[in-house]
């Protein structure tokens, strides 16, 4: 392996030497690219028409074309919301050129999410990963593990290669308590919202950039921001014709395949693109294989004052199950077992059965506009539909009929109450609404009204498709059907005002309405009835301080709201009392912020109280189902640093580090005590006092240390840890993820090649020392003849693994 690496960095070294020499003998055209203001625009397209030379700008706009012979050229310099700007430049020599860009009317994309983004002065905790770090991390897994270096960060995959179902936690906050929007429309489940990042296979290739706001954040579309807020902002059209093909390949035969193309601006008015992606993965987990299809398509009408962009995005999604994760007991055995399909054949053979799978198709339809009535005032739209389909397929080994409706199967004289069989796990859903913002900016006053109305149906239904023994049961037999519908509606209104040169006050206030009805019968054949209605008001304010050029202050205080999901009420069905409600979150922030060329620092401190917060806590409704209950008080407080070092142009080094307590106050636990001469069962509870959060480690840290070889070498060493967790709140060692400490290097190579506008090549090796650790678990306890007993499934994570990708654009 370290022979292959060292081998594979000294080609690149020995190319870049080559290439570099190369293009050293022609003539270059080199400048920097600014507004009116002087400001570098990062991202624009120097290119000259006619040829294949063309480049985009750095970080800090400058740029560099090689290659060049004597001659008259004309250059090309466009980028989004600025009008494009043509020069003709004579080449003898090698030549600088520095050129600024006028803003059209026209602000770009961006005007869609910004309404309900984090400002510069805005008093939150947050966090943008540009087009160039996304660029640089998107190596083929999903984006759960690409922000995987933003502070308080828990990224987990239950394949254990980041790819196929992955998710995310931040501050320990769950992923159905976490906002995610694209282009300011809400993406979370409206059921369980949850965000199934699966459902989006290579989103990230569409993706110019993502804000992660910490805590509360500040107001958005769909479901509640409990703990955090994922903001998504697709590419904006560019203004010139490109072709691009990225393609990656790695270990456990995964592979992602890439083709996107765009028509440039025509006309000075339409531009159109499309991107068509392909991911596989046999996965670490046996039989977790992942096998991916997606496609974005987007088209944009350009007026003096106006835009209308149309966003298709299609998803397919065909994935081995690994959601029941690795028994404790097997994980010294085989780290790599999967229970999933498991069965016994008649021989007494075990055996897997082969399309244990989980099948999905959704489809996002989008209709965004955009009207800047004047310098001060800008008014957006966007209309939303998304339709899934889908289903998880099983085989169930003896299970009983009676929990299908079914009657035994007499068969002679024997009397048949259980059988093998392979069912089917619907859902058939729909989800449409609008949002929408009116936003103003002018002198002291930046200030935004918006919100939106969102309507979801969704039906979950259950066939038998093979049985064993089937007696009468007819093919496709449905055993049951519930429907969930959903209508919310919001509306928020915003401020930030600058009072003077050094304070800025802020302003938030958000009201939301959700109805919210499930009908029909369960998988449990337990009868539905339940319909819920919430008012929401949701007040924000904070203060900016802005110290100086290089620091700045804030000081917020937030509060949110959030309704129990499907399954907090359908486990509930039927006993009044156990009937969850919903939970308020009040989250106090504070942060300083300090930042030169060679060194940078940040500090958050927060402190999220909780009332009413839904924990599994063991309690039984009296139709013996478990609940997840409210508890009274529960608090997550905590300190994020985050520091940049650049002690050299060749060298630096990013770091985070959180540190926290996440408490229930006066928990109490129910069990079971079984007395295992009669097996009856005892129902009790203790009291255990102040107990650690599920899923909340204490220490969280991060780092990214990155030599710049050459120009155009860059070698990363990315570092990853993650504190004890307890994935109950009875915290109890049996139950505990141990702390994990995981290195990768990410080798970067984007040579200048004659005839191409970019090319990148990257090695990723994760995992380098080949730690043996678990991001992810569940499990319980039981109690018999007052002893306790535990259960518990983990999610093992790769050892030592790579992936090689290469992206040409023309």
């Amino acid at each position: 392996m370290w022979r292959k690496l060292f081998s594979f960095l000294f080609f690149l070294a020995i190319i870049s030497g080559k290439l570099s020499g190369f293009q050293d003998a022609s003539f270059s055209l080199s400048g920097k690219i600014t507004d009116e203001a002087g400001a570098s625009l990062a991202g624009a397209s120097v290119s000259i028409p006619g040829t294949n030379s063309g480049v985009y700008t750095d970080l800090n706009g400058n740029f560099i074309i090689t290659g060049l012979k004597s001659g008259t050229y004309r250059v090309r310099v466009s980028f989004v919301g600025y009008a494009p700007f043509m020069r003709d430049v004579i080449i003898s020599e090698d030549t600088r050129l520095n050129m600024s860009l006028k803003q059209q009317m026209l602000e770009a994309g961006e005007v869609i999410v910004n309404a309900t983004r984090a400002g510069e002065h805005s008093p939150v905790a947050y966090v943008t990963i540009d087009n160039t770090a996304l660029k640089n991390r998107n190596t083929g897994q999903d984006i759960p593990f690409i922000l995987g270096l933003t502070p308080s960060l828990v990224e987990t995959s239950e394949a254990g290669t980041g790819i196929g179902y992955t998710s995310l936690r931040v501050r320990g906050t769950d992923a159905n308590r976490i906002n995610v929007t694209i282009d300011g429309i809400p993406l979370n489940d409206p059921e369980s919202q949850q965000m199934f990042w699966v459902d989006l296979p290579d989103l990230a290739s569409s993706v110019d950039n993502i804000q992660v706001q910490r805590g509360i954040g500040t107001s958005s579309n769909g479901a509640a921001a409990f703990g955090a807020t994922v903001s998504i902002q697709t590419k904006n059209p560019q203004y010139e014709p490109f072709a691009q093909v990225n393609t990656s390949y790695g270990s456990f035969n995964t592979s992602k395949n890439s083709f996107s193309v765009g028509s440039g601006l025509i006309a000075d008015k339409f531009s159109l693109t499309m991107r068509l992606s392909q991911l596989h993965s046999d996965g670490y987990v046996k039989r977790t294989w992942s096998d991916h299809r997606s496609a974005f398509i987007s088209g944009s009408y350009l007026g003096g004052r106006s835009r209308l962009q149309a966003n298709i995005i299609l998803g397919e999604e065909h994935t081995g199950i690994g959601w029941w994760g690795v028994p404790k007991e097997m994980l010294e055995v085989d780290r790599r077992y999967n229970p999933a399909g498991e069965y016994t054949d008649g021989a007494g053979s075990k055996r897997y059965y082969n399309n244990e799978t989980d099948n999905y198709i959704q489809n996002h339809y989008q209709l965004l506009y955009s009207l800047k009535l004047n310098e001060s005032l800008a008014f957006n739209a966007a209309f939303h539909y998304t339709t899934g389909l889908g289903y998880y397929e099983e085989y169930a080994a003896s299970d009983s009929l009676k929990y299908y409706g079914l009657k035994p199967v007499t068969t002679g004289d024997t009397i048949i109450r259980a059988t093998d069989l392979i069912r089917r796990k619907w859902m058939k859903n729909e989800f449409s609404g609008l949002v929408w913002s009116v936003k103003y900016k002018k002198e002291r006053i930046e200030a935004a009204l918006g919100g939106g109305a969102n309507y979801y149906y969704g039906n979950h239904y259950g066939r038998i498709i093979w049985m064993k023994d089937p007696g009468n049961t007819q093919m496709d037999y449905q055993w049951y059907l519930g429907h969930g519908a959903k209508g919310e509606a919001s509306f928020y209104a915003k401020a930030d005002y600058s009072v003077t040169s050094g304070l800025s006050l802020f302003g938030d206030l958000q009201y939301r309405f959700v109805d919210y009805r499930i009908t029909g019968m369960d998988d449990d054949l337990k009868p539905l009835d339940i319909e819920h209605r919430y008012n929401f008001f949701n007040p924000k304010a904070g203060l900016f301080f802005s110290i100086s050029k290089a620091q700045n202050a804030f000081l917020s205080f937030s509060t949110a709201h959030r309704e129990p999901t499907r399954t907090d009420f359908t486990e509930a069905a039927g006993d009044p009392d156990a009937t969850p409600k919903a939970e308020s979150l009040y989250d106090t922030e504070a942060g300083y912020r300090r930042s030169s060329e060679k060194l940078s620092f940040g500090l958050t401190l927060y402190y999220m109280y909780y009332k009413d917060q839904l924990v599994p806590t063991g309690q039984l409704s009296n139709t013996g189902y478990s609940i997840m209950t409210n508890v009274g008080k529960s608090y997550r407080a905590g300190a994020e640093i985050t520091v940049g070092i650049r002690p050299a142009d060749f060298l630096k080094w990013d770091m985070s580090l959180t540190l926290s307590r996440n408490k229930i106050a006066d928990f109490t636990e129910y069990y079971t005590d079984y007395n295992t001469t009669t097996w009856e069962g005892v129902y009790k509870s203790r009291n255990l006092g102040n107990v650690d959060i599920a899923y909340s480690p204490s220490v969280i840290g991060s780092g990214d240390l990155v030599f710049s070889l050459k120009k155009n070498l860059d070698f990363h060493f990315i570092s990853k840890y993650v504190g004890r967790q307890y994935f109950d709140n009875t915290m109890s060692t049996e139950r505990m993820m141990d702390p994990y400490f995981v290195n990768n290097i990410l080798v970067s190579f984007t040579p200048g090649m004659k005839h191409l506008k970019s090319a990148e090549f990257q090695l990723l090796v994760n995992n380098i020392f080949n730690s043996r650790y678990e991001s992810n678990a569940y499990g319980g306890n039981w109690f018999e003849d007052g002893n306790e007993k535990t259960w518990s499934y983990f999610f093992p994570q790769a050892g030592t693994n790579f992936m090689l990708r290469a992206s040409v654009m023309f």
